[in-house]
């Protein structure tokens, strides 16, 4: 198993990548002084370079407005909060997506290595894990109906599913991956994926972060929340793009990523 180094929060890395100050702490996800440091609750748009850094990350433009939830060892975004409702609407119940294109192909080696199979069967006869992960359940629930409320629109019905099949299966790694960065302690089964991938970030940035001047060219779309794609496909769990898109990789059934990126390293 290994270690992850101390996580960077917006409070730590946003002048290296465009983020704004925040409060908040981490707390220990592996065993020793292994720490992932995530912000205290949602911000503002994504802007800058950071919404230039996602939107090279995804490949495309996210869909609805998205906020930097936690960040890299690197200071580049690796999980974005989303709004629970794109700008028409529509439902988006995925609210902690994974958008560093070297941890997505990691957490998806897991998921071909049956690593899935086996947290379900687990969670099927372990009665101290089921409690673990029905409280994660809720906590994401929770956590999306604020969200929603701090984004002015409707929550999502009640019974709408969390994500990545909680509370009683487990049908998408990625999500619950995302969840645990974001809010470290909150997902136990997303801890042990996060510990099983490795160091993804040993290679590096995923993305060359802009420089000031490829920035100022971009801008002002660059400054400004990030708008729905107009072609994206409805949202599932952990989305992925569609197949006609060439930066992303095939999606199964229940939507979650399969292997989004071919990334070096």
């Amino acid at each position: 198993m290994t270690p992850a180094p101390q996580r960077r929060g917006p409070a730590q890395a946003g002048q290296a990548a465009g983020g704004g100050p925040a409060s908040g702490g981490g707390t220990a996800v592996g065993g020793g002084s292994a720490s992932f440091a995530a912000p205290a609750g949602p911000g503002q748009a994504a802007r800058g370079i950071d919404a230039v850094v996602i939107a090279a990350q995804l490949g495309r433009q996210p869909r609805g407005v998205c906020t930097v939830a936690h960040r890299c060892p690197c200071g580049l975004p690796d999980v974005i909060q989303t709004a629970p409702r794109l700008p028409d609407g529509t439902p988006f119940p995925t609210l902690y997506y994974l958008t560093c294109p070297r941890a997505a192909v990691a957490i998806s080696r897991l998921e071909a290595a049956g690593l899935m199979r086996e947290m379900t069967r687990r969670l099927a006869d372990d009665p101290a894990l089921r409690p673990q992960q029905l409280a994660a359940h809720r906590d994401y629930v929770g956590r999306r109906d604020a969200a929603a409320l701090a984004a002015g629109v409707l929550p999502l019905p009640p019974g709408t599913p969390s994500a990545g099949g909680m509370p009683g299966r487990v049908k998408c790694l990625h999500a619950l991956a995302a969840h645990e960065l974001a809010c470290a302690g909150a997902n136990a089964l997303g801890r042990e994926a996060i510990q099983a991938a490795g160091q993804w970030w040993a290679a590096g940035p995923c993305v060359p972060a802009p420089a000031p001047a490829d920035l100022a060219a971009r801008a002002p779309a660059a400054s400004r929340p990030l708008p729905a794609s107009p072609a994206a496909p409805r949202p599932a769990e952990q989305s992925s793009a569609s197949s006609a898109q060439p930066a992303a990789g095939p999606q199964r059934a229940d939507g979650c990523q399969l292997r989004p990126w071919r990334a070096d390293g």
